[in-house]
């Protein structure tokens, strides 16, 4: 009945100062919004990133020339590495045990032209089999085909944002580019794939035979990445172990003792890299919202002392007619405790409109976390009673005779 009460009038003391009241909610408020909506965009980043890398193909092995290294969020290979061949990738194919598909990949960036318009796009040297490594396929006309591959033909695959920057709203099937020097035949359109992790799009390039890239586009021997497909997911290991004995025994490294020329990367590393990033992002700003929560308590703090002050005389009169001292605690906790509650609510409430309304309003992909929610929550609330314990200590210690001496 005592704590009924004591809500009863916590709640009326807080109602009566109604200005002084929102603003200590304020930082408790904004400090759970924050953390709900700073999780919502970390956890829609990482299932967008698995997006991306399921989008990629199935059980995908990529060989880079030379040592990969990330810089600014991208990766980056550090000079020209001309070792890895078109002889490389052959041989995999057929040389290591586990691996199904090796798919040998060239490419430049080059001014493309048709008619007066031009543009500069990726030439990308390749296979047929990259459609099934890559799980990107041509969604108007054909790929070309092995034989186009051999005899070098001059036919080409345009990604959806080429035909938008040279072609607008027309067919593109049947027209002539000029790639370089070199004229071609477009014989197909790509579905749109959107931009990989590395932030490019993957729809700005043109696919063409990889030989007739090496022997008429480029003008090279080498080629800068191979995709590999295992037999299945759990040859994945294996597969990479085998090809990484390989190339160190075809490039002669072993015998000279010399670092990897190339680099090796799975789906799962992929992944783990960019989950960690995403995590370090979503760990910045969650600690940085935190503070508002601590602002918030600072605020609950300073309305507890303010209110102690103002209310000098009903403490005293209270504790003269019988309140105890532990009365007197339980009272102002109970206002702190309302305060933190309340701002942890509305604070809850704000942070998942917010993140439905930005998921609607932008292209970004919003998960709204439970635990996050729940955290936060709890957090908000410890806040608010860490910081009005001492403010209600302060009153219950307070000598009844000089509290209502008091004026």
């Amino acid at each position: 009945m005592k704590i009924t009460k004591s809500i009863r009038i916590s709640r009326s003391q807080l109602l009566s100062h109604k200005l002084r009241t929102a603003l200590a909610l304020l930082g408790i408020v904004i400090g759970v919004s924050a953390v709900i909506v700073m999780v919502a965009v970390g956890n829609g980043a990482q299932k967008e990133v698995l997006s991306q890398i399921e989008s990629m193909g199935t059980d995908l092995i990529i060989i880079n020339a030379g040592q990969v290294q990330r810089s600014t969020g991208r990766q980056q290979i550090s000079g020209t590495v001309t070792t890895l061949t078109l002889q490389d990738a052959n041989i995999i194919a057929t040389e290591c045990p586990d691996v199904k598909i090796a798919v040998p990949v060239q490419t430049k960036k080059m001014q493309v032209k048709w008619g007066n318009l031009s543009s500069n796009t990726t030439i990308t040297g390749t296979t047929p089999d990259y459609q099934k490594v890559r799980n990107f396929y041509s969604e108007n006309g054909d790929f070309f085909t092995e034989e186009d591959d051999k005899a070098s033909v001059r036919n080409a695959v345009l990604g959806q944002t080429v035909v938008k920057n040279l072609f607008g709203s027309s067919d593109p099937v049947g027209e002539k580019i000029l790639i370089g020097r070199v004229t071609f035949n477009v014989v197909g359109v790509m579905e749109s794939k959107g931009v990989d992790l590395n932030g490019i799009d993957q729809d700005d390039q043109i696919f063409i035979p990889l030989q007739t890239a090496l022997r008429r586009v480029f003008n090279l021997t080498y080629i800068n990445t191979i995709n590999v497909q295992p037999h299945s997911s759990d040859k994945m290991e294996t597969a990479v172990i085998q090809i990484s004995e390989f190339l160190r025994d075809r490039h002669r490294l072993n015998r000279l003792n010399k670092p990897d020329d190339f680099t090796i990367q799975t789906q799962v590393e992929l992944l783990e890299t960019q989950k960690e990033t995403t995590d370090t992002f979503t760990t910045l700003i969650v600690s940085i919202a935190s503070i508002s929560l601590l602002v918030g308590g600072i605020g609950i703090l300073a309305i507890m002392l303010i209110a102690i002050r103002e209310r000098v005389n009903e403490i005293g009169l209270r504790m003269a007619v019988g309140a105890s001292k532990k009365d007197i605690l339980i009272q102002f906790v109970i206002e702190a405790s309302i305060l933190s509650i309340s701002g942890g609510i509305i604070g809850i409430i704000i942070g998942i409109i917010i993140s439905v309304v930005m998921s609607l309003a932008t292209s970004w992909s919003l998960s709204i976390s439970i635990p996050s929610i729940i955290y936060s929550f709890i957090f908000s609330l410890i806040v608010g009673m860490f910081f009005g314990v001492y403010p209600a200590r302060k009153a219950s210690l307070l000598d009844p005779i000089e509290a209502l001496r008091n004026e």
